[in-house]
């Protein structure tokens, strides 16, 4: 059988890493620079999981071993031998996985955007329905939500919205908000009788979701120069265009480069809605950038199920139906009141899961 001596020695250096970096976190001029400390505390958590996953195993072998000897001389021991070797082989098969390259991101937290897509008022009340199953799910995953901008409508709708929605505290990178949302981008359809129909036939719309990770202020990944921003002030207004602002403090700023657009409406100033608005611009940006990368690269996509055409088709929310399907993976199941109501997280995993079987794919023809 084998001792599994050679991950263990493979995998030593990173357990050194982590020595030293847990060295450094506790000295005082580390702990005196924020964007220092911060990197370094990020990678901690992440070589923390590596390290659980190798003194488990050790662990594993040890007890193991231990039993065999121990069988020798009391046959009553080799009962508890069988489930030993498959702690030993659950052990074993975890610290595989983490040490698959994985995105460097998954730790992150997120700017998530949702926009009515064509389809008129009920789209718009979908985009409401799906913004607010993002704020339940987070909710029940004990991440902290806040709202950066949002444009109502009439009925109760949402024509867009953009949420920040971060973890708390440090976390490892498979716990982090992006590896778990970062799959949600793309075209998401529903199937319903909306409340604005009288007739009572089912009808058909979208609602765009995007997601990117959250850049910190101090990351050095992108500089954007003020003279390609051209910035528009306007007056904020609420639900069907009225004003709710008798000055203009709502802003508007427009990437030339890209043509990417950012509005925010939501804070009391222009300078908070300028802060706001920069603060989703440069996380799209820093994104664009890493996707423009991976492309001229030829590299396969850190996330295979994420979709580059946003374009596509995702998901569908079948209501006569109760109905939820997944149309990257596959994944279905007739409780969609539920999975609207926050319990994302079995459609979620879904993806993880084909994530994870697509990485250690690549890993093992690398």
């Amino acid at each position: 059988m084998n001792d599994y001596s050679h991950e263990l020695q493979a995998v030593q250096p990173l357990l050194d890493e982590y020595s030293e970096v847990e060295l450094s976190l506790a000295d005082p001029e580390v702990l005196g620079d924020r964007a220092r400390s911060r990197k370094l505390a990020k990678r901690f958590s992440e070589l923390g999981a590596v390290k659980a996953a190798a003194d488990a195993l050790t662990s594993a072998i040890e007890d193991l071993e231990a039993a065999r000897q121990m069988a020798e001389d009391d046959p009553s021991f080799a009962e508890e031998i069988p489930a030993m070797e498959r702690t030993l082989e659950v052990a074993h098969d975890k610290l595989v996985k983490i040490l698959i390259p994985r995105d460097p991101a998954d730790a992150d937290n997120i700017i998530l955007e949702v926009k009515a897509g064509e389809g008129g008022e009920e789209s718009a009340l979908f985009a409401a329905d799906l913004a607010r199953m993002y704020t339940r799910y987070a909710e029940i995953k004990g991440w902290k939500v806040k709202e950066l901008s949002s444009t109502p409508t009439g009925l109760g709708g949402l024509k867009e919205i953009s949420l920040s929605i971060a973890s708390k505290g440090n976390v490892a990178p498979e716990d982090g908000v992006w590896a778990h949302l970062k799959f949600e981008g793309g075209v998401h359809r529903v199937q319903r009788v909306p409340v604005t129909e009288s007739q009572g036939r089912v009808h058909t719309s979208a609602a765009g979701v995007l997601v990117v990770p959250e850049v910190e202020d101090d990351d050095e990944e992108i500089e954007i120069d003020q003279n390609d921003l051209r910035i528009d002030v306007f007056r904020s207004s609420g639900p069907g265009g009225q004003s709710v602002n008798t000055t203009d403090s709502a802003v508007r700023i427009t990437h030339i480069p890209t043509g990417i657009v950012v509005s925010m409406q939501n804070e009391k100033s222009q300078i908070q809605n300028r802060e706001a608005a920069m603060r989703v611009l440069k996380a799209r940006l820093v994104q664009l950038a890493r996707e423009e990368r991976e492309a001229e690269a030829a590299a396969v996509r850190a996330s295979q199920v994420r979709t580059v055409d946003r374009s596509e088709r995702i998901r569908t929310y079948n209501f006569p139906e109760n109905r939820i399907v997944d149309h990257r993976t596959g994944y279905k199941a007739y409780n969609l009141s539920t999975v609207l109501d926050g319990e994302l997280e079995p459609v979620v995993q879904s993806a993880i899961t084909l994530d994870e079987q697509q990485r250690m794919e690549e890993a093992g023809q690398a």
